[in-house]
């Protein structure tokens, strides 16, 4: 099991983090670069939740269908239906708190597990250098417009 866990700091205040998270529109491979616009898909969309299809090129390509839920404030997890390379029911979370600057503390906890050659690759990667690369990505993202180191 690959769990990673981190924070980092964003000037954005935690509602337009979540905003930022939960935009499934057409803009979403621009608000978040890490996504390959040719992968996307959304299936369906609720009040608090959205199914959806993203992945990228790297290693190959990898995919996830992932059942994404903000119902509970301040909180977006993701619940993986479906991949190419982690089985489902593996998760990602984002918590967006205010922050001591005005802006917002993240905590993101990633946590799945391989399926595959491929899979079992990422896993190691992310065991070793997780919080570094996850943060890194997520510092492309001009929907959080972060800037921070990640704690580790």
């Amino acid at each position: 099991m690959a769990r990673v866990e981190f924070e980092l700091e964003s000037p954005l205040r935690p509602e337009a983090v979540i905003s930022g998270l939960v935009d499934f529109s057409e803009r979403r491979p621009e608000l978040w670069p890490a996504i390959d616009p040719s992968v996307y898909r959304v299936h369906a969309v609720g009040a608090h939740w959205a199914e959806v299809t993203e992945g990228s090129a790297v290693f190959g390509g990898i995919w996830a269908r992932e059942r994404y839920d903000w119902s509970q404030p301040g909180i977006v997890r993701a619940t993986i239906q479906d991949s190419n390379v982690w089985h489902p029911g593996g998760t990602w979370t984002l918590r967006a708190e205010p922050g001591p600057n005005g802006g917002s503390r993240l905590t993101v906890i990633r946590d799945r597990r391989a399926k595959g050659a491929r899979g079992r690759v990422l896993e190691g990667l992310l065991r070793v250098a997780g919080a570094r690369m996850l943060a890194s990505e997520l510092r492309k993202a001009p929907a959080l417009g972060l800037t921070d180191e990640p704690n580790e």
